[in-house]
């Protein structure tokens, strides 16, 4: 994985790049991806033009598909901010596939590629970038007295993991938080079986997987698993309900905002503002 090079001062802008799972099945996530940003002072900016990253079609070998979902977004975010995804994996997707895209075209490909160094995972972005200090962070819910101890486990989506290199930011944040105690699983590194279109065509070893994956971070004892990416989190969501396993399931941002006082804490952040691009 090449090294990563990270803003020199703190910015004050950001775009937002929701992902089409955030816009359609969790908008919680979204939204409080905002107000963790906005709290450290940041303006979000929401260009409404954004729709997928592209990476249902490309894993599926459509890269003319994908090249045009891409190519009809390459220029909705005209200013140098940081654009920061909720996903490990369609962060992954515009990082590191948006460029291979356009090879060749002589006028996406540097425009891709120049984009793609602006994208950063929320977690990576709230480490790495605005060195965000939980150290006296609260639950919102009853602040005056001492909550019990919520005992999590991770799970990494595999392009997360392996593309952007980020479960060491989760671990740090989650790590962190007070009264939060993480605890490995035997399946941690392995997927979900999600994979997009992979449960889709491959039903069957999906399903395996995910009970899998289930069963491991029950075995723990945990209250809740948390990951940063919503197909992981529906799909790992589901099974749980559907075998009446007891897990509950939430994304990283809607935890950290939560554990972090949520609504009790005053957003300090300046505004965010939806774009007509």
């Amino acid at each position: 994985m090449p090294h990563r090079h990270y803003p020199p001062r703190r910015p004050t802008d950001v775009y937002l790049f929701a992902t089409c799972l955030v816009d359609l099945f969790v908008p919680q996530a979204g939204l409080d991806a905002v107000r963790l940003l906005e709290r450290e002072g940041l303006t979000v900016h929401f260009p409404r033009a954004q729709s997928c990253c592209g990476q249902p079609a490309y894993s599926s070998g459509n890269p003319e598909h994908a090249r045009a979902v891409a190519r009809a977004q390459l220029n909705l975010f005209p200013q140098p901010w940081p654009i920061v995804v909720p996903s490990g994996s369609c962060a992954g997707m515009m990082r590191h596939h948006w460029p291979r895209l356009f090879v060749g075209d002589p006028v996406n490909e540097a425009r891709a590629e120049r984009l793609g160094e602006r994208i950063y995972e929320l977690a990576e972005f709230l480490v790495r970038v605005l060195e965000v200090d939980f150290a006296d962070a609260v639950p919102a819910a009853q602040p005056d007295e001492q909550p019990p101890t919520e005992r999590v486990v991770l799970h990494t989506s595999c392009a997360a993991r392996r593309e952007m290199g980020t479960r060491e930011h989760g671990v740090a944040l989650i790590d962190a938080l007070p009264g939060v105690a993480r605890i490995d699983h035997e399946r941690e590194a392995e997927c979900c079986g999600f994979g997009g279109t992979f449960s889709l065509k491959h039903p069957d070893i999906s399903g395996a997987m995910v009970r899998d994956k289930v069963a491991s971070a029950c075995a723990t004892g945990c209250d809740r698993l948390v990951t940063a990416d919503c197909g992981c989190m529906l799909n790992i969501g589901h099974a749980a309900r559907h075998e009446g396993a007891p897990l509950a399931v939430e994304h990283l941002a809607t935890f950290l905002w939560r554990r972090t006082g949520g609504d009790a804490r005053a957003v300090q952040g300046r505004s965010s503002k939806t774009e007509d691009q």
